[in-house]
């Protein structure tokens, strides 16, 4: 029985590798959410009924492939591992650190160059569907909508070379503790947050507004249409380098954001569907969009990247297609539940509520669930 990180199984995940996974946490934990890809087959057998051993589950085994097993902390899938070794299985493997540590790794991959030098990076979460971007040109780099794990962006900066300059929010986040004010403590970068999203907060922020062109190194992070209210009053989208559409959580590739999160679903339809049928219809097709969320496999790209060009998007996306009685319908019922403990995710995001890193963790586990369908 062998110890696997959380990096490898996602190694794993992106070549579509087959993955046989015995998943021992309870069956509504399982059922919220579980470790996907495109060749990840799942037997999920509560850790209680494995106690004295595997022999009535030995049948629903793969004989001679590997098994990951896999549970909320990592103690109980290590003592799953043993009584499968004991059985006589060769290829076991448990998640070092269980779902928690799957939930908070991040995985960088290259989106492209910038044009008068340096790149753009995504940070896909894979155990969470959050994406966030780290800008790098000329010895300086912006972070937008940093998770609370802000080593993995420290750590990359220190290895491109770089200073983090600012750290900002497309809007406040509801369904994960953004890292911002904690990478602005460890860095002294900027924090620039939408005004409009940010009348309650309890720190001070530098204003992401239209019009006020952020510079990193050699590059201009343009807000041009900035302003693009829907999945919250405030949410802002950002040009980069005139071919990158960064939509936070307005437009994703397979849908579109949800305007209920604070509690206005009616009152913010409008507003979002003016951003994506009117102000991103003025925009190049050819911008690459990348979005603040993904919500399936199907959306990871082969090195995991998430991207789409958006004059694709209004072929192929649904959210984009819809005439106004269906798409105020869209957005306003049905939609999936509300994210995690999404009230206090939004507090602490404020800085009224001071979670600890237990709690925070325990906050996030689980889906995000910012799109109006998985």
């Amino acid at each position: 029985m062998k110890l696997i990180s959380a990096k490898e199984v996602t190694e794993k995940v992106l070549s579509n590798n087959a993955l046989f996974i015995l998943d021992v946490r309870n069956e509504d934990a399982f059922s919220d959410w579980k470790i996907e890809g495109k060749q990840v087959e799942h037997l999920n057998v509560p850790y209680f009924d494995l106690i004295d051993g595997v022999d009535e589950i030995v049948d629903k085994l793969p004989k001679n492939s590997e098994i990951l097993v896999v549970c909320a902390k990592q103690g109980s899938s290590e003592m799953v591992g043993e009584h499968l070794v004991d059985a006589g299985f060769e290829d076991v493997f448990v998640l070092e650190g269980g779902m928690k540590t799957w939930s908070e790794y991040l995985n960088p991959v290259k989106i492209g160059d910038l044009k008068d030098g340096g790149s753009i990076y995504q940070f896909v979460r894979i155990g969470k569907g959050c994406l966030s971007y780290f800008i790098e040109s000329n010895g300086e780099a912006i972070v937008v909508d940093s998770t609370r794990t802000i080593d993995a962006y420290i750590d990359f900066a220190k290895e491109k070379n770089v200073t983090i300059k600012h750290v900002l929010d497309t809007h406040l986040h509801a369904d994960h503790i953004s890292g911002g004010r904690l990478l602005q403590e460890r860095t002294g970068a900027t924090y620039y947050l939408p005004p409009k999203d940010a009348e309650e907060v309890q720190f001070s922020y530098e204003p992401l507004v239209e019009g006020k062109d952020i510079s990193v190194g050699n590059t201009k992070v343009k807000a041009e249409p900035l302003y693009s209210p829907g999945h919250t009053i405030g949410s802002t989208s950002l040009v980069v380098d005139g071919q990158y559409l960064l939509t936070g959580d307005i437009l994703f590739v397979e849908s579109i954001g949800r305007p209920d999160l604070a509690g206005k679903a009616g009152d913010w339809a409008d507003d979002l569907r003016n951003t994506l049928y009117d102000k991103y219809k003025q925009l190049s097709d050819e911008l690459i969009v990348l979005p603040a969320h993904y919500g399936n496999a199907s959306e990871l790209g082969k090195n995991g990247q998430v991207h789409a060009k958006l004059g694709d998007l209004f072929e192929k996306n649904a959210g984009l297609n819809m005439d106004e009685k269906e798409f105020r319908r869209a957005v306003s019922e049905n939609l999936p539940p509300q994210p995690n403990a999404y009230q206090e995710i939004r507090e602490t995001n404020m800085g009224k509520i001071t979670p600890n890193n237990d709690e925070q963790s325990e906050m996030e586990i689980g889906p995000n669930r910012c799109a109006i369908h998985g």
